[in-house]
């Protein structure tokens, strides 16, 4: 069941305005502002790009883009190109798309690290990106994407993984060296942004766009939420959302709500692991903050291990246990694990149950879906 996101509609009306008022485009290249005189032998006029909404998503939640980088179909096209396109990495030999598989919910192919365009090894867990949108609009604070919360929005996350040493390598110099003088490149970002001498800015808008049109909501748990299907859920999975509601059992509900659409806070929390990774600390230097990492949501647990900002639990069994009786329960972990300080105590078939209904978050439209 799908529904059309009409929210975009608008803000691509107001950004055609304002664009159509312009004489020249100001544009930020390596940090360098320059005007590109416009094209007026044609007027540039991009089509909206019509979001179908999933089940899962309420529509009263539209998919929120920017006034200044409104979904079209021109933009989202040439995000895709250049998401699945490993000439952002150096020496062209990695993609966006080579750690954020869409067969195995944008993450990394069962991978506890990804490796870099040399083959060096990350630090963290390949995170997967669907519903990326709402995250922007959601957060409690500017700290919203990546485990740590390092970028604000999706543009500025865009350059994280093309310059970082330990992922695609590259730098931004080259890649608009390098997309410039493709036989292809220049003409698509006419189509998307009304001029063919590329930045960096055009850039980020663009896959922008493209991650923000990856949305999953369209699972047996919807239905029988949403519309009272019991026959969505057996028994053993209905047995499993009560332990997971259940203060004085799993005790999942804290951080993963099921009230909303999202299974996550959007919050940042210290889980228990023992890793010395500072997680959000690195980026507000809040010794309150080390060892906090984002909450991710519960959707398609099925095609995204393995899981924690690390990658340490290989199966869905291992997560229930770590935090059945694995987590650390003193302080910096959180007070939500912490208040259980010998454990849930969860039986063996409690584990099975709550490990079954995790199952029921998996829409399989996710990693069928032509559009990404």
């Amino acid at each position: 069941m799908k529904r059309v996101n009409v929210f975009c509609l608008l803000c691509f009306a107001v950004f055609f305005f304002v664009q159509s008022c312009k004489k020249d485009d100001e544009v930020i290249q390596n940090g360098t502002t320059t005007v590109v005189p416009t094209d007026t032998t044609k007027p540039f006029a991009p089509t909206p790009y019509l979001v179908q909404i999933p089940v899962g998503l309420p529509l009263d939640y539209p998919i929120p883009s920017p006034l200044d980088n409104p979904l079209t179909v021109e933009g989202v096209e040439l995000g895709r190109k250049l998401f699945h396109d490993k000439i952002l990495s150096k020496n062209n030999v990695q993609s966006c798309g080579s750690c954020h598989s869409q067969l195995f919910g944008f993450t990394d192919e069962a991978k506890q690290f990804s490796f870099g365009a040399s083959n060096q090894k990350g630090e963290r867990n390949s995170m997967p990106l669907f519903n990326l949108a709402y995250v922007e609009k959601f957060a409690k604070t500017d700290h919203r994407f990546f485990w740590d919360g390092g970028a604000k929005n999706l543009e500025s996350q865009v350059l994280g993984p093309i310059t970082n040493p330990l992922e695609m390598e590259e730098t931004l110099t080259n890649v608009i060296d390098k997309l410039q003088k493709h036989p292809q490149y220049p003409a698509l970002f006419k189509k998307a942004f009304g001029s063919d001498s590329i930045t960096t800015a055009m850039l980020m808008k663009a896959i922008a766009q493209f991650e923000r049109i990856i949305v999953s909501g369209e699972t047996r748990f919807d239905y029988f939420k949403l519309f009272g299907d019991q026959s969505k859920l057996t028994a053993q999975e209905k047995r499993g959302l009560e332990l997971f509601n259940t203060e004085e059992k799993a005790d999942c509900f804290h951080c993963h709500s099921l009230s909303g659409a999202f299974m996550t806070d959007f919050l940042f929390h210290h889980n228990g692991h023992q890793s010395s990774d500072p997680g959000l600390g690195r980026i507000t230097n809040n010794p309150e903050d080390k060892g906090k990492f984002r909450t991710p949501s519960l959707r398609n647990l099925v095609f995204t291990a393995p899981y924690m900002h690390d990658g340490r639990l290989a199966k869905l069994e291992d997560v229930v246990e770590f935090y059945n009786s694995g987590a650390i329960r003193t302080y910096p972990a959180d007070p939500f694990i912490t208040k259980h300080p010998n454990g849930l105590g969860l039986t063996s078939d409690e584990k099975a149950d709550l490990v079954a209904f995790l199952k029921t978050m998996t829409d399989s439209t996710l990693i069928t879906n032509t559009n990404y």
